[in-house]
C-alpha cells in the first residue's frame, strides 16, 4: 500500500483532475491518495473570511458566488455521464449554501477555519466521483474522522495512528481511498488545520500510522534539486537525500517540503519520494534513511534574514550571559537560526522580525547591539562531519569574492551555513554550484 498526496496545482484544473486520476488507477496497487483543494480556491476563502470578519456579507457573497460559478463550470469538463455532472452539481450547490449561511452568523476563527476546511472537501468529492464514473474501486474517508491535533496543536500520533487503523478495517476491498490534507479536529473536536506542511503533513502522518510501503509527494517539479533553479543555471535533480538532509534543505529554503512534515515518516521508517505530476516517468527525489558519506548533495538559501550583534566587555567570562540572551528571544516567542560567539560578543540571526524592536531593546540591558536586515542564509547538505575531510574548504573557496558575515559549522554533520547580504545571493548560489558540482 502507498499515499500518494497531490498539491492544489496537481487538482487545478478538469484537465490535471484527469490526470491525476489517470496516475492513481494505472495499476492495481491499493493507495490512500491525500488530495489539497484546487490552486487558488484557499486563498478566496481566507479573502471570503476577511469580509465576513469585516462584516460585509455583500462581499463575501459576491466572492462565494463567482467560486461556485467556477465550480460549476468544472463539472462541465470534468464529467462525461449526466449522472455524475448532476451528483456534483447538487453536492456544490449545498456546498456554497453551506458557505453562505456564514454570513448570517457571528463570525470568529471558529468559523473561518470552518471556511478554510470546504475547499480539500470540494477536492475530494469531486475526484472520488470523477474515479466512480470512470469505474475505480474507491471510497471517500473524512481526514476529520482521522488527523487530530492535542492541547499543543501537535499532531496527536497515538490517535491518528488508532483511527486509521480501525477505519481501514472497517473499509476493506476497496482499490483508492481518498482523503483531505490540511484539515483536522483539534483536542476540543472543533474543524481545525495543520498549519506546517499542511497537506505533506497529512499523508505523511497516515503512512506512517500504517507502515506504508512508500509516501509519495507529487508536485509541480522533477524532486528536490541540488540548487535553486530559478536563480542558478544547470540544477538537476538529487536522487537521494537522508531524512536529516532533506529536512535542513527544506528548513533553509526548498519550498518543495516542509521541513516538520517528514518527521513522522523517519521516525515510522517509511520512505518519501518527490515525483512531477508533468513527468509521471522521472525518478524524482527518494528520501528515507540511507546516508551517503563522501557526498555533497545541495545548496538552499534562507532568504529575509536579521543579523542582530551584541557586544559587552562584561560578557567576558561572565557566568549566565547566554542564557540572559536567549531567555529574551524565548519570551517573544522568536527562533535563532545561526549563533557565533566570541569573548566579548556574540552574533546570532533570526528569521522573525515581528518582535524585532521589543528584543533589541531588552538585548540594550547587556551591551551594545546592531542589526543588520536583508540578509540571506546560504547553507550546504551533504556529509559534512568531520571525518569527510575537505568538503568545509570546498565550500569556503566558492567565497573567494564575496564577503561572508558569518559561518556555523559544527551544529549538524550535514550542513554549513553561510551569512550573505542579500545583493550578493545569486552569485553565492551559482559559485558553489560551480565549486561543488562542477569543478
Amino acid at each position: 500500500m502507498k499515499v500518494m498526496k497531490f498539491g492544489g496545482t496537481s487538482v487545478g484544473t478538469a484537465e490535471r483532475m484527469k490526470s491525476v486520476a489517470q496516475l492513481i488507477s494505472c495499476d492495481m496497487d491499493t493507495k490512500i491518495v491525500v488530495l489539497s483543494a484546487m490552486s487558488g480556491t484557499t486563498n478566496t476563502l481566507v479573502e471570503i473570511s476577511g469580509y465576513l470578519y469585516k462584516k460585509n456579507p455583500e462581499g463575501a457573497n459576491t466572492l462565494i458566488n463567482k467560486l461556485e460559478q467556477k465550480y460549476i463550470a468544472h463539472t462541465f469538463e470534468l464529467y462525461k455521464t449526466e449522472e455524475w455532472r448532476k451528483a456534483t452539481t447538487k453536492f456544490l450547490h449545498e456546498e456554497f449554501d453551506y458557505l453562505r449561511s456564514f454570513t448570517k452568523v457571528h463570525f470568529t476563527s471558529f468559523e473561518e477555519k470552518v471556511i478554510l476546511a470546504q475547499g480539500e472537501i470540494i477536492s475530494t468529492n469531486m475526484m472520488t466521483n470523477y474515479l466512480k464514473e470512470c469505474g475505480e474501486n474507491t471510497i471517500l474517508l473524512s481526514a476529520l474522522d482521522i488527523i487530530r491535533t492535542d492541547k499543543n496543536a501537535e499532531p496527536d500520533f497515538s490517535y491518528i495512528s488508532n483511527k486509521s487503523q480501525n477505519i481501514m478495517a472497517e473499509n476493506p476491498g476497496y482499490k483508492i481511498y481518498i482523503t483531505q490534507g490540511f484539515i483536522c479536529r483539534n483536542a476540543y473536536g472543533e474543524i481545525d488545520n495543520l498549519l506546517r506542511g499542511g497537506s505533506d503533513y497529512t499523508a505523511c502522518l497516515i503512512g506512517a500510522a500504517l507502515k506504508t510501503e512508500e509516501i509519495q509527494i507529487w508536485t509541480d517539479i522533477d524532486g528536490m534539486h541540488n540548487n535553486d533553479p530559478r536563480i542558478v543555471e544547470n540544477t538537476v535533480p538529487v536522487r537521494q537525500l537522508h531524512f536529516e538532509e532533506a529536512a535542513e534543505l527544506a528548513y533553509f529554503g526548498a519550498k518543495i517540503l516542509h521541513p516538520t512534515c517528514i518527521q513522522p515518516a523517519k521516525f515510522a521508517g517509511v520512505p518519501v519520494r518527490l515525483l512531477n505530476t508533468m513527468d509521471p516517468t522521472a525518478p524524482g527525489t527518494l528520501i528515507n534513511n540511507s546516508f551517503q558519506p563522501g557526498t555533497i548533495k545541495a545548496v538552499a538559501a534562507k532568504d529575509d534574514i536579521v543579523c542582530i550583534q551584541i557586544e559587552s566587555s562584561r560578557m567576558l567570562l561572565a557566568h549566565g550571559f547566554l542564557r540572559k540572551v536567549f531567555e529574551i528571544f524565548e519570551i517573544y516567542k522568536t527562533s535563532i537560526d545561526m549563533i557565533c560567539t566570541s569573548e566579548v560578543g556574540v552574533s546570532l540571526t533570526i528569521d522573525n522580525a515581528a518582535h524585532l524592536n521589543e528584543i533589541v531593546e531588552e538585548l540594550k540591558k547587556y551591551g551594545t547591539v546592531s542589526v543588520e536586515k536583508e540578509m540571506v542564509i546560504v547553507c550546504v547538505v551533504g556529509d559534512l562531519s568531520a571525518n569527510n575531510i575537505g568538503f568545509e574548504t570546498m565550500a569556503s573557496e566558492a567565497f573567494r569574492q564575496i564577503p561572508v558575515r558569518m559561518i556555523s559549522y559544527g551544529g549538524s554533520r550535514h550542513n554549513i551555513s553561510f551569512l550573505v547580504q542579500k545583493e550578493d545571493k545569486k552569485r553565492t548560489l551559482q559559485a558553489l554550484s560551480d565549486t561543488l558540482f562542477h569543478s
